[in-house]
């Protein structure tokens, strides 16, 4: 079980996340790519702080909301959005060429995350936007308990598919995440983190907001470092995933 992680979302002299101290404890970097946050110097800056740690640099594209950060809902037509993922690619595969690196994969952000699980016409966009750039590049998306509609789906654009869950988010009895407007959909306590964490690489199940054991086939999953609490319990989730698989 691989973690992955937001990286690069600072933007000029905004900064925010505490990159430097997390890119040591994940193996996949989610790189913003500009649109929801963002810019190419610190694109450039987090793909070369990838490549010293030997972490995997994923596309992170969003809808064009620096002020929203990318969490409102956008009313773009299918054709905006197979472009606007093969743009913001784009940019940042020039930065992964620049290091002599590989993009890795691709993880859409936010609102445009949402919008891809909840609408199969905005997910058959994405995956021609990275079918345009490459047939061979994975996308992330949410685990689910059956995900063999959308492995179809993205088989016939040869699109490999990655699955997430996360470890800091309340699920709902569906599966889905708890909306990020009600209280206690983010886990704020390290044990709660810790926890749910562990249940999904172990045991491949995930406690929901009324108790529900849900089961979840993922490859990845996703952790957040805003603070130097998040960042140790990244820290103890690498360590207790490490010393399981040996």
């Amino acid at each position: 079980m691989k973690l992955n992680c937001d990286m690069g979302e600072s933007f000029g002299h905004w900064q925010l996340g505490m990159d430097d101290a997390v890119m040591p404890h994940i193996d996949m970097a989610n790189i913003a790519c500009g649109f929801h946050a963002s810019d190419p110097l610190i694109m450039q800056q987090t793909v070369a702080l990838a490549k010293q740690y030997d972490v995997a640099v994923g596309a992170h594209p969003g809808y064009p909301d620096l002020v929203g950060f990318g969490r409102r809902h956008m009313q773009c037509t299918t054709d905006e959005i197979q472009a606007l993922i093969l743009y913001q690619i784009g940019a940042l595969a020039a930065f992964c060429q620049q290091q002599d690196i590989s993009l890795s994969y691709v993880k859409p952000h936010g609102a445009l995350y949402n919008d891809m699980m909840q609408d199969e016409a905005i997910l058959v966009a994405i995956l021609k936007g990275i079918a345009a750039f490459s047939a061979n590049l994975p996308l992330m998306l949410m685990a689910q308990a059956d995900n063999n509609h959308n492995e179809s789906l993205a088989a016939q654009f040869e699109v490999p598919l990655l699955f997430e869950a996360f470890a800091d988010r309340r699920y709902t009895d569906s599966g889905a995440l708890q909306d990020r407007r009600q209280a206690g959909a983010v886990f704020t306590q390290q044990s709660q983190v810790m926890n749910q964490a562990i249940q999904i690489a172990e045991q491949g199940f995930v406690t929901s907001n009324t108790g529900k054991l849900i089961q979840l086939n993922a490859d990845t999953l996703c952790v957040h470092g805003d603070n130097a609490q998040s960042i140790a319990a990244i820290a103890q989730i690498k360590s207790a995933i490490t010393d399981k698989k040996g």
